[in-house]
């Protein structure tokens, strides 16, 4: 629903991890009718983190991807997704067995 003053207007964030350890978070708004490239533009993500290339790593909205083409509706959150470095199913293993090594002991 439109305000008698002017155009609806969505509040979003925008939220990106360039790096491991690192998390960069924003509020914006933008008008109704707002796209995903929009809120990307307008937090000026890009342009803090210019290792963000938008031709490889995926976008989305509340952790599902989404096309930058991507209507915003309100309280949307605008996410930035880096590539894995490592299999979630190998980090299990690897993890599994740490814990069984630091478990067992030798028998005396």
């Amino acid at each position: 629903m439109a305000r008698a003053d002017g155009p609806e207007m969505l509040s979003v964030s925008v939220a990106s991890s360039p790096g491991e350890g690192l998390a960069d978070e924003c509020s914006i708004d933008l008008p109704g009718g707002a796209t995903l490239i929009d809120a990307l533009r307008a937090s000026s993500v890009l342009e803090r983190h210019p290792g963000i290339d938008l031709a490889r790593q995926a976008v989305g909205i509340w952790g599902r991807v989404c096309a930058l083409d991507t209507p915003l509706k309100q309280g949307d959150r605008v996410e930035i997704y880096r590539p894995l470095q490592v299999d979630p199913k190998e980090a299990r293993r690897r993890r599994q067995r740490l814990q069984q090594d630091a478990t067992c002991s030798p028998r005396r």
